[in-house]
């Protein structure tokens, strides 16, 4: 099971960091966008790490219906490994000024 969970992770980090980021490009800049337009429709200010969070409700909300999906555990996956570097770095910013 192991062997399965290293794959899961593997498969993770290809999405965070493969053809998406080609595709999309830096992956903060590409939530940053999100959370842009999401302030713009919801009346306030909205952060990457919570456009983040609630990719993995929405997630959560798939795996309501059906457990069984590894693509959504993958991305739950992705978007976990994502937000804890979005944090990480806020850290970082805030102890450099």
């Amino acid at each position: 099971m192991k062997k399965y969970r290293t794959e899961l992770l593997k498969k993770a980090n290809n999405l965070i960091t493969g053809n998406r980021a080609k595709d999309y490009g830096d992956a903060r800049e590409n939530h940053q966008r999100i959370a842009n337009i999401w302030s713009v429709i919801l009346g306030y200010d909205i952060k990457p790490e919570q456009v983040v969070a609630c990719m993995i409700g929405g997630k959560l909300a798939r795996l309501a219906n059906t457990m069984k999906k590894e693509d959504t555990w993958v991305d739950i996956i992705g978007y976990g490994a994502l937000g804890g570097e979005f944090v990480k770095k806020k850290k970082r910013k805030k102890q450099s000024k």
